[in-house]
């Protein structure tokens, strides 16, 4: 037993000597600290001074190094671009008025044809004995009716049996012109000059009017239908002149808007226009994808700023700006965007210092030091 007690009082000793060891040490450093502080510290004190935490410098945070540039107004041409499609100034699908099997057909895939050209005849044999037939009795209605003329003349017969024969010669008249109006629809003719495409009937096959031969373009003019966003549709007049180019060429190709819809689509909040341009060669087709080039005014004093500095928040779009060495919150409106700029219609002036980079990173009133570029 003495032996166990002996061990914990030397345990006891050792755990006390260090604990007084260290209040010691504490105090010794603490003593030190503070003659350093008040006697050869000055150097030290004077950064505190500085950039401390109790100094002028901004609470201790470092400035951040970013790019900006220096807002200049220049002349802008305000062109629009938007995505468009050709289509031809006319297109049908050719069909046959009447059911009847095809005599021949008159017209050779993908020619041109002219308006009015006999494309398709269909077998008209019935409706011409039909017309035959009532020939035949219009002739003899109208030599009753011509005898039954002079014997009211004569007055042998009563006005009444005379309007009798009348009005049979003209009801056969009538028929007569019925059967000829059967016999002209079927032929099909050219309803425009165009182009005329592959056809999908054959000489001798049935056909009726649900029956598609052949479609019929008009491609010279093209048409050429594109949407514009509704904050434009003031600028854009009948007149207009546009530039658009087809998908995978670099050719640019003229035009004139010609026709504006009304109203505006609610559901996108754009406008539809339609524009027609020449196409002489053919190489123009409906359908083609477009990217359409608009101008819509010239900007002698505009605003341009980077598409990197824009900031899009809740409220609208917001850039940084450098103000006495501090970033600066501006809320702006902005308008037309370019491949690599964007036009900034209001909240910003000449020589306002735009941020470029860091801007996420910024909050209001960070230290910021601004490497200029040239804009």
């Amino acid at each position: 037993m003495k032996t166990k007690n002996i061990v914990y009082i030397i345990l006891a000793v050792l755990f006390f000597s260090l604990v007084a060891y260290r209040i010691v040490a504490n105090k010794s450093a603490k003593e030190a600290g503070m003659g350093g502080a008040g006697g050869g510290g000055g150097r030290g004190a004077a950064a505190a001074g500085k950039g401390g935490p109790g100094g002028p410098g901004g609470g201790g945070m470092p400035p951040a190094r970013v790019d900006g540039i220096i807002v200049k107004t220049t002349s802008f041409d305000n062109d629009l671009t938007v995505s468009g499609s050709i289509e031809a100034n006319e297109q049908v699908q050719v069909r046959s008025e009447v059911a009847g099997l095809v005599r021949s057909i008159s017209f050779k895939e993908g020619s041109n044809v002219g308006r009015g050209q006999v494309l398709v005849k269909i077998d008209d044999r019935e409706l011409q004995a039909q017309l035959a037939q009532a020939l035949t009795r219009q002739n003899l209605a109208a030599q009753t009716e011509n005898r039954a003329r002079q014997l009211l003349a004569k007055e042998a017969i009563s006005q009444e049996e005379y309007d009798v024969a009348l009005a049979e010669l003209r009801q056969l008249r009538s028929q007569t012109q019925l059967i000829r109006a059967q016999i002209s629809r079927t032929v099909v003719r050219a309803p425009f000059s165009g182009r005329i495409g592959l056809r999908s009937i054959s000489a001798g096959e049935y056909v009726t009017p649900s029956t598609t031969i052949a479609n019929l373009v008009n491609i010279n003019p093209i048409k050429i239908s594109f949407t514009v966003p509704e904050k434009y549709s003031g600028q854009i007049k009948n007149g207009s002149p546009i530039s658009f180019s087809v998908a995978g060429s670099t050719r640019k190709y003229s035009g004139n808007v010609y026709a504006i819809e009304p109203g505006i689509q609610a559901s996108t909040r754009t406008l539809q226009l339609r524009a027609k341009a020449p196409n002489p060669e053919g190489t123009l087709l409906p359908g083609s994808f477009v990217s359409v080039d608009l101008q819509l005014s010239t900007i002698n004093d505009a605003i341009l700023v980077p598409t990197q500095a824009v900031i899009p928040v809740q409220k609208g779009k917001k850039v940084f700006v450098a103000d006495n060495g501090k970033a600066k919150e501006v809320m702006v409106e902005t308008s037309t965007r370019t491949a690599s700029d964007i036009l900034v219609i209001s909240g910003l002036k000449a020589g306002d210092t735009v941020l470029t980079t860091g801007m996420m990173s910024l909050k209001p009133e960070a230290p910021v030091k601004v490497k200029v570029v040239n804009n």
